[in-house]
């Protein structure tokens, strides 16, 4: 063992380059989990079939890692080759051994003591390309580290965490580069998504999601709101090899809830972002909530999907968003095809022919505090919902809340909060979730699953006819991915945060689940 800056480092298996052509492969029957979302597609699944409706009732603990913070865990592992990278809370890499748990090397990185963050101190996972994994920081930063050794290669900073930007989200390596986004949107940062050459740390380029002026969109931005827009990056988007575009969704105008200080539709807040891979040239966005004023990120997973819709086959993505509407668009183009509620909703009436919603008078917030559903969480959040090609179902875990929300003075002020307003909880409301299963094209529910609280955790579907996922109350949990059935429960003791994988490891099948400050894997007896 040896100790170096922020470095313990045991011996590591030779480690194989990972090509940008094994990541297109996404998640086969290899049993490696090369990038956040397991595919470019946003997919969430896995080919691999070990572990299926037949067996998965034999489904026992394997082992388990716990992390070294209190913080919330909210990482997805990467799995290459037998060795598994996690992150922990603030900013700490972690190489794991996948048969037995053993920790191999931890890089820790050293934060100041004056972050500013807005939701606890989180990450939520690693990048790989080549021989280096890639993580964002708290403080703001990007960093490239050896693979076998957990050195760092080279770090770059991003953006001033003193201006209250911060690095929360897993990276997307594709081609040559990797994208990272970052988190602020409560300290009123000027919203940026960027990509940086993997072996150099070059910035290749950068895009502004609040345009400045002369730039299109800007005008939806009264005077110089623009300046402390917000519009974070802070959930990885997904990529489509065949359009080379990035999709990336944007989060909440600042500030939150006071519109008044921001007049207009607050572009590209909000919104999902279509950029072109090699330049971040924008090539469309789609706004899903205009002039926002109930802090409802669009920072869900984008999924991409090839389906009928009107009896045309299209390139498609699905976008089951934070406002309780599910929208289907065309990926090439960004046209609107589909949009309607899939949870309780009361601020709009209804989405009109380009996807604009019709907004309900009376629902935007008071200082008294007014009423409204779906709750500042949601009907969905940052965990990633599944999409199944062998069912050609979406599933996604829903939200069921409202909030009451108020409205506040706001004044920027460089590194401090810019909310304009606040929430709380509907006194006396029921507040439950479920998993759902959707027909993509339509939006049409196929089946139901309740959960007893909304849930924080996201779901993974399987070759084997599964559907994992975890809930507020500690139980990890496999459904029939074509009925919703129960097959399989345990309780592994802590809130689940986080979203499940699964990965081969000597040749058999296993599931790892992130729950309370534990990484639990489970395997077949």
């Amino acid at each position: 063992m040896r100790a170096a800056f922020g470095l313990i480092a045991l011996t590591v298996p030779v480690l194989a380059q990972v090509s940008y052509e094994q990541i297109l492969k996404g998640a086969g029957k290899d049993g490696n989990w090369l990038t956040y979302s397991g595919n470019y597609a946003g997919h969430r699944y896995s080919e691999l079939d070990q572990i299926s409706e037949a067996n998965v009732a034999r489904l026992k603990p394997v082992w388990s890692f716990p992390v070294q913070s209190l913080q919330k865990f909210e990482t997805t592992p990467i799995v290459v080759n037998g060795l598994m990278y996690i992150t922990e809370s603030p900013s700490n890499v972690i190489a794991i051994d996948t048969m037995t748990g053993r920790p191999l090397w931890r890089y820790r990185r050293p934060m100041p003591n004056d972050l500013r963050v807005c939701c606890g101190q989180v990450n939520r996972g690693v990048a790989i390309l080549g021989d280096y994994v890639f993580v964002g920081t708290l403080d703001g930063h990007l960093v490239a580290l050896d693979a076998r050794t957990g050195a760092v290669r080279w770090d770059v900073e991003v953006a001033n965490y003193r201006g209250g930007y911060s690095v929360t989200v897993a990276p997307l390596a594709l081609k040559d580069k990797v994208v990272v986004g970052v988190a602020g949107g409560e300290y009123g940062v000027r919203g940026l998504l960027d990509a940086y050459d993997a072996k150099t740390g070059k910035r290749a380029w950068r895009f502004w999601t609040i345009p400045g002026p002369g730039e299109p969109g800007n005008e939806s931005w009264k005077g110089d709101s623009w300046k402390s827009g917000a519009a974070g990056t802070w959930v990885t988007g997904a990529f489509d090899p065949e359009t080379n575009l990035v999709y990336w969704g944007t989060g909440n105008p600042g500030p939150d809830w006071n519109g008044a200080v921001r007049q207009g539709d607050n572009l590209y807040s909000d919104s999902l972002l279509a950029l072109d891979a090699d330049t971040g040239k924008l090539k469309w966005h789609f706004q899903f909530t205009p002039h926002d004023v109930h802090d409802w990120d669009a920072t869900e997973v984008p999924v991409l999907v090839d389906a009928e819709v009107r009896g045309q086959r299209r390139k498609l993505v699905l976008f089951p968003n934070r406002n309780a509407f599910y929208y289907v668009l065309d990926r090439a183009s960004g046209q609107f095809l589909l949009g309607k509620p899939y949870a309780k909703q009361t601020w709009a009436t209804g989405l009109d022919d380009s996807g604009r919603p019709i907004r309900v008078p009376g629902t935007t917030p008071t200082i008294e505090g007014v009423k409204v559903w779906p709750a500042v969480a949601g009907a969905n959040n940052w965990y990633s919902p599944s999409y199944s090609p062998q069912t050609k179902l979406l599933y996604v875990s829903v939200r069921e809340a409202g909030s009451v929300y108020y409205f506040g003075e706001a004044e920027f002020k460089e590194g401090e909060r810019f909310d304009g307003g606040g929430f709380r909880a509907i006194p006396g409301e029921e507040e439950w979730g479920a998993v759902r299963a959707f027909d993509p094209a339509t939006g049409t529910v196929r089946w139901e699953h309740k959960l007893v609280t909304p849930p924080w955790s996201g779901l993974l579907s399987t070759a084997g006819g599964l559907v994992f996922g975890s809930t507020n109350e500690g139980q990890v949990f496999a459904l029939s991915a074509a009925t919703g059935k129960m097959l399989w429960k345990h309780q592994a003791g802590g809130m689940a945060r986080s979203n499940p994988m699964t990965y081969l490891s000597n040749g058999k099948q296993y599931v790892a689940v992130p729950v309370g400050n534990v990484l639990h894997v489970f395997g077949l007896e």
